[in-house]
């Protein structure tokens, strides 16, 4: 009976020593597969490195509607450009050394629906950030926010072209807006100079919760830049959590680039919320339809304006949008 455990033992000491060399082989092959895929860490530094600038506010869609319906019995037809893939994006933007891209729902085409962002920002880690939209008309809105953190979702579009004049009102938005000051998500609004007091009401309400201002709350979207408009822009500056995007020239003032007519805009909204609260944006696909381009977009504060040093530029190219919705 000793023999044969002393056997059985051996025949078990040989089986557990060729299944340890089997898993030693394993493991050596997972390192040696593992060092030749850089990881998601090391690829995003290559990234940063090379192209160190963030776009912060893109949209982009399929045309694959199949996978990614439109709301409202909306077609292909609808689509303007009928594809805006982020591959399409990065086309333009890599070019520029830009490296990040801040995605925002389109609220025309998928609404509350956010799968194809979240689907691209899962496809290709790193290298972007999301702006949601959520209902804030429905159950829990502001624990539906919460759960959409881990999953790159770091700002909310709200704007008044859904709910109009009651869009800020109801439970659902408080609760939004708390979530935002726990959370540190954004509340990214798109309004127009006329909503501006009401959003600094908001503020006062929840000086913790993270805002940002799309596209100078399209101060001179009708052609003319007022001074009582850019006046109640910057008036938002004493809400020390509020950040503006320099973005959407295609839209503003005389719509035409080099967009030169815009600097003084730029240049009081600077003063008012300093660098660290201000960053630049394209508003694609939009800012790219003819005679406007990508290029001319980053341009008009890469190159054109004078006195802004390469720390200033690196704050609006690149350190603030990094601090609100990369950090």
């Amino acid at each position: 009976m000793v023999k044969q455990r002393q056997r059985g033992g051996g025949l078990g000491h040989r089986a557990s020593g060729r299944l340890s060399r089997r898993r030693w082989l394993a493991g050596a092959c997972a390192l040696v597969a593992g060092a030749a895929q850089p990881s998601t860490a090391a690829q995003n530094r290559n990234v940063t490195g090379k192209l160190p600038y963030i776009d912060a506010h893109s949209h982009v869609w399929s045309p694959d509607i199949a996978r990614w319906p439109l709301v409202k019995g909306q077609t292909r037809d609808d689509l303007k450009p009928l594809s805006f893939t982020p591959e399409e994006l990065l086309k333009l933007a890599e070019p520029e050394g830009v490296g990040r891209v801040v995605l925002i729902q389109h609220s025309g085409y998928h609404l509350w629906d956010n799968s194809y962002l979240l689907d691209v920002a899962a496809r290709m880690p790193g290298r972007f950030s999301i702006v949601g939209m959520i209902d804030d008309r429905g159950l829990d809105a502001g624990a539906k926010l919460r759960e959409l953190l881990p999953k790159g979702v770091r700002g909310l579009r709200i704007t008044p072209r859904i709910h109009a004049e009651k869009w800020l009102e109801g439970p659902g938005m408080e609760s939004l807006w708390k979530c935002g000051a726990e959370t540190g998500q954004a509340m990214c609004c798109l309004i127009d100079p006329s909503h501006l007091q009401r959003v600094g009401a908001m503020c006062q309400r929840h000086p913790d919760t993270p805002v940002v201002i799309d596209h100078f709350a399209r101060v001179g979207a009708d052609g003319t830049i007022r001074d009582r408009d850019v006046a109640a822009l910057c008036d938002l500056a004493e809400h020390k959590k509020v950040a503006v995007k320099l973005s959407a020239y295609y839209a503003l003032g005389k719509k035409q680039p080099p967009y030169d007519d815009l600097v003084p805009l730029i240049r009081r909204v600077l003063d008012a919320f300093g660098l660290e609260r201000c960053m630049w944006a394209s508003d694609a696909p939009y800012q790219v339809q003819p005679p406007h381009t990508y290029a001319a977009s980053i341009a008009l504060i890469r190159d054109q304006i004078s006195g802004l040093s390469a720390g200033d530029k690196e704050w609006l190219l690149t350190k603030t949008a990094e601090r609100v919705f990369f950090g």
